[in-house]
């Protein structure tokens, strides 16, 4: 396959992406280097005109992160987007995972929806476009794990990079616009008893005796979270606490010594993450308090924060007239709020499916491919070609 960017169609641009693994995951068997995508991308984009720099991740030099810049000034709109799948199974599969299929009307392949997929549709979207064409910059932003730590975000973030007014992340979304998601914390609540031989309780601390009372009151922490906090944009309205992990004890013959549990959190837009977090804690210690168990808590990582851009934002204004849908509110997490953090209004609009990310046979329509070009196009002329404000107004 030709590699230089003339020669490449959408398609044989995603194919190329596509089999080019670049799972991040927690787990050291599974997670691997985002290099080789980077360098695909980074190639394209100088064959473009735009300036190109790769940012290695704090304390990772095998996770990059690409700066993409075409034009100057101190405005300007990103098109952003991560580099990383989730892991995968081959066998689960229909077709290779890493080989770009088209069947069905559909491309199928591990990350075209999720999202790799929006990448050539940027390329495909500015290839006529020349530096001195635009009046504010367009930044393409391809980050590093952020389908598990953030890593990429996070380094961005704290290198105060880049700079832009406007931001699209191309997540799927079926191509409506959202606005609004939660945020996602993830903590490990482990009780540390006594074993001993199960034919006399007195001889040890039953830690999963201890857990089921820690059990029992997150479960009605849940209930007053949900009580207190609603905001009906959001199809679950309420912060959600989902108990997803537990292990504990090594035999039903003995007095289970230790119990790790391991949950879920998702607050609202408004909720204060740290704040949770300590009520969390407090809730645990209470449940246990006179039991004699240690109580261990820890998040399981930093947590990512909610998104919330403003109705009247000129992005979210644009992204709305353009795709004729008013912009929503959904559950799951993205780099939106270290994009918003770096000073940028920040849409969620791509052309994949939610539903089918992170399963096998994961896919992206053929039918969304001209529509989301010619909204990146229409985007860019907005937001880069024409002059803008902060009041979002054309002159």
């Amino acid at each position: 396959m030709a590699t230089s960017l003339p020669a490449l169609s959408v398609g044989e641009m995603l194919a190329a992406l596509v089999a080019s693994p670049s799972v991040s995951s927690p787990e050291p068997h599974w997670d691997q280097s985002n290099a080789g995508v980077i360098e695909l991308l980074a190639a394209w984009f100088e064959d473009l005109g735009f300036a190109v720099e790769q940012v290695p991740c704090t304390g990772q030099p095998d996770k990059l992160n690409l700066i993409a810049t075409l034009g100057s000034g101190p405005g300007g709109l990103v098109l952003a987007g991560h580099t990383d799948t989730v892991p995968f199974d081959v066998d689960r599969w229909r077709t290779d995972p890493l080989r770009l299929t088209e069947a069905d009307g559909r491309w199928y392949g591990m990350g075209v929806a999720d999202m790799k997929g929006f990448f050539p549709l940027v390329i495909e979207a500015v290839r006529d476009l020349r530096a001195a064409d635009l009046r504010q910059p367009l930044i393409v932003l391809a980050t590093a794990d952020e389908e598990s730590s953030m890593a990429g975000a996070r380094t961005l973030q704290a290198l105060g990079r880049p700079r832009a007014r406007h931001a699209v992340i191309g997540e799927p979304t079926g191509l409506r616009p959202v606005r609004l998601h939660k945020g996602i914390m993830m903590e490990s609540l482990r009780l540390i008893g006594r074993s001993g031989h199960s034919s006399n309780p007195a001889l040890g601390n039953n830690a999963l005796d201890g857990m089921q009372r820690l059990m029992g009151a997150l479960m009605a922490w849940r209930a007053e979270l949900a009580q207190r906090h609603r905001n009906p944009l959001f199809e679950v309205a309420h912060p959600t606490l989902n108990l997803g992990h537990i292990h504990g004890g090594d035999s039903p013959n003995r007095i289970c010594g230790e119990c790790e549990l391991h949950i879920d959190l998702r607050p609202l837009p408004g909720m204060d993450m740290d704040a949770l977090r300590e009520e969390l804690y407090a809730t645990a210690r209470q449940a246990v308090a006179d039991s004699g168990l240690t109580l261990l808590c820890q998040p399981l990582f930093a947590g990512n924060p909610p998104l919330d851009t403003p109705a009247a934002a000129p992005i979210v204004q644009a992204a709305e007239r353009l795709t004729g849908h008013a912009a929503e509110a959904v559950a799951f997490g993205t780099e939106g709020p270290y994009l918003q953090r770096l000073g940028m209004d920040t849409v969620i609009l791509g052309p994949g499916d939610i539903a089918c990310a992170h399963q096998p046979d994961e896919y992206l329509e053929l039918a969304r491919v001209r529509p989301t070009v010619a909204l990146l196009q229409a985007l860019i002329r907005r937001f880069c070609l024409n002059n803008d404000n902060d009041t979002g107004e054309t002159r």
